[in-house]
C-alpha cells in the first residue's frame, strides 16, 4: 500500500510539474509560494488516486495562494463532497472552491 501511495505522489507530482513548467505564475510573488501550491495540487490528486469513490481523472485541481479549485465532474453528490473533503484535508489548504458539476 505504501508503494501505491508513493507512485501516486511522484506521477502525481511529475504530471503537475510538466504541465504546469517552473515558472511563477499567476500573480503568484515568489517561486517559494509556487512550489507550495504545487505541492498541495500534488497531494490533492494523489488523496484522489488512492481514494476509490472519486475518480480522479475526472477532477481537475488548480492551487493559488493555499486556495484549491475543483472543477470537472462526479457521478453523484457524494463524490463531490468526498472529493472536497480530501482537499480540506491537505495540509496548507486555506480554501476549497468546488465547482465540481454532478453528471445527469
Amino acid at each position: 500500500m505504501k508503494l501505491r501511495t508513493t507512485l501516486a505522489i511522484v506521477t502525481a507530482a511529475i504530471l503537475t510539474l510538466t504541465a504546469t513548467g517552473c515558472a511563477v505564475q499567476r500573480g503568484q510573488e515568489t517561486v517559494g509560494a509556487y512550489v507550495d501550491d504545487s505541492a498541495i495540487t500534488t497531494q490533492v490528486k494523489a488523496r484522489f488516486i488512492e481514494n476509490k469513490q472519486v475518480d480522479a481523472a475526472a477532477i481537475s485541481v488548480e492551487t493559488l495562494k493555499g486556495t484549491v479549485m475543483l472543477s470537472g465532474f462526479a457521478k453523484n453528490a457524494n463524490e463531490r463532497s468526498t472529493a472536497e473533503s480530501i482537499a480540506r484535508g491537505v495540509k496548507g489548504v486555506t480554501n476549497v472552491r468546488n465547482q465540481i458539476a454532478i453528471r445527469p
